[in-house]
């Protein structure tokens, strides 16, 4: 079932207050609002989301578990930064599973699960044209998520998960051109390729996708600086 691109339930329940610090800087990373190598204080974090720095740290760890912060001991929490040969593996092992993935999902697909990734993907074509790029980056991450849940193959879409998020984080570091990021248009074919119930064709379209989006990105640069954290997260 897919879930990813449906709204979220909020819930007041104490337990899932380190989830709630975990998701906006899991988006802010993803969306390129938080840069690699920016430090995470657990004190100003504390304060930012007025909870405790227990909360705080019980949700860098979960980050760090997704290998989007780096721990260090003695210094504290930073935005992981990935290296090149890092991105080089990140986008085969993409191009390799999400292929797969994407023809599982072009067995299983609903007509509701259609669409869902149509009004998704109306969201990311509105952020595109405004301009707004990091919610576009974010909303084609959990594009790739939500075609992964389709699939309905639970192991497989933790991967999937957990490799968006790092080559969120690769693109944040090495992204220099706006039409790097996943055009709508790729994103329509997978759609159609996916309704179409066409296997063959929607694994070829997205290999093809992930390979643009690999050969648009500059390696050799690393020139962003980090931000304010109460400037970015409040």
């Amino acid at each position: 079932m897919l879930t990813v691109l449906q709204p979220e339930k909020k819930s007041g329940k104490p337990a899932s207050r380190w989830a709630g610090v975990y998701r906006s800087i899991n988006d802010a990373i993803i969306g390129r609002r938080l840069m690699p190598g920016t430090k995470l204080p657990e004190d100003e974090l504390a304060a930012i989301f007025e909870v405790s720095r227990t909360v705080v740290r019980a949700a860098l760890q979960a980050l760090a578990h997704d290998r989007l912060v780096r721990l260090e001991p003695n210094r504290g929490a930073f935005v992981a930064q990935p290296t090149k040969k890092e991105a080089l593996d990140v986008f085969e092992a993409r191009a390799l599973i999400e292929s797969e993935v994407a023809a599982l999902a072009a067995q299983r697909a609903t007509p509701e699960d259609i669409a869902l990734l149509r009004r998704h993907l109306e969201s990311e074509h509105e952020a595109l044209q405004a301009g707004r790029d990091s919610e576009a980056i974010l909303l084609s991450a959990r594009f790739h998520v939500g075609v992964a849940e389709i699939a309905d193959q639970s192991a497989l879409t933790e991967i999937v998960r957990d490799l968006v998020s790092h080559s969120s984080l690769i693109i944040t570091l090495y992204w220099t051109r706006r039409e790097t990021t996943c055009h709508t248009h790729a994103h329509h074919g997978l759609v159609d390729a996916i309704e179409a119930h066409r296997p063959a064709e929607a694994a070829r379209l997205m290999r093809s996708h992930l390979a643009d989006l690999l050969a648009g990105l500059d390696l050799g640069r690393e020139d962003k600086k980090p931000g304010r954290l109460a400037d970015i997260l409040s």
